[in-house]
């Protein structure tokens, strides 16, 4: 039989003893579920990469976000700056070019993937800028 440790006092009561013991028990049983909780590689790799996936995910909405300021303060500087009549002749382009893109729209629509069809606004509003930015990024470089 094993003594009792020195700094704990034996029971004084059968019922004493009966509650040491469960204490006891209690407490091996959840150093014995640590244990097992950290030789588990596996549990422990699957809870790292959902801890790193949901990281991920955080720090890129965060990005999209502070992209998204960025480009629309970019987007409010470009236009302050640039002349009435570049600003004239990109809306002018920026028609044009959502008319060319209407008229393709409905030459694929029927044979675009559903996932660009689903996304086809925001398509043609990026390509109207790009065609629109050419334009007034050309104009520009001529003066």
């Amino acid at each position: 039989m094993t003594q009792p440790p020195h700094d704990e006092p034996t029971a004084a009561s059968t019922e004493e003893l009966r509650e040491q013991v469960e204490q006891t028990r209690h407490e091996l049983g959840d150093t014995v579920q640590a244990l097992a909780d950290k030789t588990d590689v596996k549990a422990r790799t699957q809870q790292k990469a959902a801890d790193l996936k949901e990281q991920t995910a955080a720090k890129a909405s965060e990005l999209t976000a502070q992209a998204k300021v960025k480009a629309s303060e970019t987007v409010q500087a470009l236009q302050e700056h640039l002349p009435d009549e570049a600003k004239d002749k990109a809306a002018v382009a920026a028609g044009q070019v959502k008319a060319k893109a209407s008229q393709a729209q409905r030459a694929w629509q029927e044979k675009a993937p559903e996932s660009v069809r689903d996304n086809r606004t925001v398509l043609i509003a990026a390509g109207a800028a790009l065609v629109a930015a050419y334009a007034l990024l050309r104009r520009n470089k001529k003066k």
